[in-house]
């Protein structure tokens, strides 16, 4: 188990859902590299998902400082926003029951993307849904730049003042975990693009963290609900793209753009712009900053690790090479 995966009992998981029902059907939700999820069935038939979420500031990343409130208050909004996503149904951020943030949501229907045998034409389809999706997600207007949750204290008037704050803050999360990073290279590349930062002049809502296993689908191929939006970033729109292929470097898929342009999304002009490309880039370097940041942090352990790590460093160096002059 993970250092930010908390075991959690039956008994505590019915003492937290008391509000709602009783329960009589737990199982444990596997796949997540995060929190602990749990799919509970209550005696009236409903099916709900209970997260766990560990608050305790030696797991997590700064970033990661009060993302559970984040998923619930990102859902509530999104709801309102032709955005498919799960209902709240309760929170829990007392710590009474369980010594970490509960967030209580009905179960979408669906299957996740990556469960599904699709055919390449219809995995064209998915994609171009998923960047109309995008298109939707992108015209809710934040009020700030950075994350949302306050605890995290990487909020700005500006994009290129959140961004640096949120590289500092994974630099710091580095260090004290024990990850050696190019530091003042990563400085450098964001000095010489400051002005691709500051050409991102409205907060939109990002969610990040688009890759298949969050995104629903139903026997017809439609996106009928994405999950986990605790990592939802206040910000530049091509961030989304990064998110949604964290292991890429510049590779755009197509038929996502595609999408994305048919449903009124930024995301193609937003890349033609004069900055665009840069702007790309520095998502990427972000990104890859968080995929090495958090293997100690979180622990990560496996025979799979050492190629994992070896690939997105060879990312972050080449994303160096683009940024600095």
């Amino acid at each position: 188990m993970l250092t930010t995966q908390l075991p959690v009992s039956d008994q505590q998981l019915g003492a937290v859902l008391q509000p709602l029902g009783v329960p009589v059907e737990f199982e444990p939700l596997s796949g997540g590299m995060f929190a602990s999820a749990h799919r509970v069935v209550l005696t009236d038939g409903r099916c709900v998902v209970v997260k766990v979420t560990a608050t305790d500031p030696a797991r997590l990343c700064r970033y990661e400082r009060g993302i559970a409130r984040t998923e619930a208050d990102v859902y509530s909004t999104l709801s309102h926003r032709r955005v498919p996503v799960p209902r709240v149904l309760l929170t829990d951020f007392s710590h009474r029951i369980i010594d970490a943030d509960v967030v209580v949501t009905g179960l979408l229907s669906g299957t996740p993307w990556n469960d599904r045998a699709l055919s390449e034409e219809d995995m064209r389809g998915v994609r171009r849904r998923l960047g109309s999706m995008m298109a939707r997600l992108h015209v809710v207007r934040a009020p700030a730049f950075g994350y949302p949750a306050l605890e995290a204290e990487l909020q700005a008037d500006g994009w290129g003042a959140a961004f640096r704050a949120m590289v500092e803050a994974l630099l710091q999360d580095a260090a004290a975990s024990g990850t050696a990073l190019p530091e003042e290279r990563i400085r450098a590349a964001l000095q010489a693009q400051a002005a691709a930062l500051d050409s991102v002049t409205e907060p939109v809502y990002v969610h990040t963290d688009l890759w298949p296993g969050n995104v629903f689908l139903d026997d017809d191929g439609e996106i009928s609900g994405i999950i986990d939006t605790e990592r939802t970033v206040w910000g530049d729109p091509l961030l989304e793209l990064v998110g949604a292929d964290q292991l890429g470097l510049w590779d755009i898929d197509a038929d996502v753009l595609a999408g994305n342009s048919d449903a009124g999304g930024v995301l193609a002009g937003a890349l033609s712009s004069p900055h665009g490309s840069t702007r790309f880039a520095l998502c990427r370097l972000y990104m890859t900053l968080v995929l090495l940041t958090e293997i100690n942090v979180r622990g990560y352990d496996g025979e799979w690790l050492p190629a994992h790590r070896s690939r997105v460093e060879k990312m972050l160096e080449a994303t160096l090479e683009r940024l600095i002059p």
